[in-house]
């Protein structure tokens, strides 16, 4: 019975890491579908190559700074359980690898390739694991405290703040040390707007990211006698908030209506196990509003060139789902209970400064070092011919 039990929850994982893992496909089309066609092919290409850069830098450094656990041992050793530590790894794995995903979609259309991938080491690696082993395994004393000041530790069930919020303010802090692409903004003010290239595609990138965050939200039980339908439902309730609120505020725009989907599911992530269904469609109609109200403030009043609006979709809205966790999940509110406001409020706070402040000094220190930026001349033309030398659609064909 408990190697069949073993066998269960590692298969239960693992179904879970594909699921994320096919989340990274929809991050790639999403991007595509809203950045000039110049750049559809790089869209692609960064997201695979941010994948496989966080998969060597979090195994490698990463997973044993958040869990002070390596795979530095005998194949006999981690055969053990039936394997189940290393497909926990490649379940975490696929949430670190979320952070660069994110990033890629604020930093679009201007970025430097190789010093992107760079970025993506030191994120995954050492910025990312910190809060990462603060928040889910209790690293550094933080919880206890929280625990002992406030009565509850700080709760992030699926990773509002670990893996969103925090991509998200990493990415603000790239954004801006990048600048706004050429051409965007004048400087009498006037806003140039450059539309997405391809409605379908965006559409297809969020269709995948909202069906596969259904294993990121109830696979992160990690076990299969954990699993919880209330997750499940919860999820599917904010999703389905977060669309009518981004439709109705944003006025039937389709990019308003298939990102808001992904932030109401944004924002349930940390206190999805333990809010009322009722609860979980109020929080994700509010992120679905806020996702519209911040991304157009953010492009045109602050002129904060935020291709796909990371920052006011996973930054803002991660944040909103740390502290709705301590709302909606207290038993006054229809919650399990369970949890602080106060708590959630410092938890969050403290994902936000170590997000900013490592994203502000890892690109930072790539920027006076190497450069993270294309030239005039390579953005003008685009990143798939500057750095891949081959477009989306050629216009010919070659002859050989």
């Amino acid at each position: 019975m408990e190697n069949l039990k073993y066998g269960n929850d590692v298969l239960f994982v693992l179904l879970g890491a594909i699921m994320v893992l096919a989340m990274h496909a929809g991050f790639a089309f999403l991007e595509l579908g809203t950045v000039r066609k110049k750049n559809q092919v790089n869209a692609l290409v960064k997201i695979l190559a941010d994948f496989a850069v966080s998969t060597v830098a979090y195994f490698f450094i990463g997973y044993s700074l958040a869990y002070g656990v390596h795979f530095f041992t005998g194949a006999e050793q981690l055969a053990q359980k039936s394997g189940y530590d290393l497909v926990k790894f490649f379940f975490l794995l696929t949430f670190a690898a979320a952070i660069p995903a994110i990033v890629s979609g604020g930093i679009a259309e201007r970025a430097r390739f190789n010093p992107q991938l760079a970025a993506t080491f030191m994120l995954v690696g050492f910025i990312y694991p910190i809060f990462e082993g603060i928040a889910w395994n209790g690293r550094l004393g933080v919880q206890e405290w929280l625990t002992a000041t406030f009565g509850a530790p700080f709760h992030d069930f699926a990773g509002s703040v670990v893996v969103h919020a925090v991509g998200g303010w990493i990415a603000l802090a790239a954004v801006l040390l990048l600048g706004a692409r050429r051409g965007r903004y004048s400087k009498e003010g006037r806003v140039s707007a450059h539309p997405p290239s391809s409605i379908p595609f965006l559409a297809v990138g969020a269709w995948i990211l909202t069906v596969g965050w259904f294993g990121f939200n109830v696979m992160s039980a990690q076990e299969i006698g954990k699993i919880s339908g209330l997750v499940a439902v919860n999820s599917l309730m904010a999703m389905v908030g977060g669309t009518l609120a981004a439709l109705w505020a944003g006025k039937n725009d389709p990019g308003f209506a298939h990102n808001g989907p992904l932030a109401g599911l944004v924002a349930i992530c940390a206190g999805s196990d333990l809010m009322h269904p009722l609860g979980a469609l109020l929080v994700g109609g509010i992120a679905g509003a806020l996702f519209v109200v911040m991304f157009t403030l953010t492009q045109n009043r602050w002129k904060i060139d935020d291709v796909l609006g990371v920052w006011a979709l996973h930054g803002l809205c991660g944040a909103w789902g740390g502290l709705a966790a301590g709302i909606f999940g207290l038993k006054v509110f229809g919650g399990l209970g369970g949890v602080s406001f106060m708590a959630q409020l410092c938890g969050t706070l403290l994902g936000v400064v170590i997000a900013f402040a490592g994203g502000y000094a890892v690109y930072g220190a790539l920027k006076k070092l190497v450069g993270i930026r294309l030239d005039a001349e390579e953005e003008f033309n685009g990143a798939d011919l500057s750095i891949h030398r081959i477009s989306a659609t050629p216009e010919r064909e070659s002859g050989w």
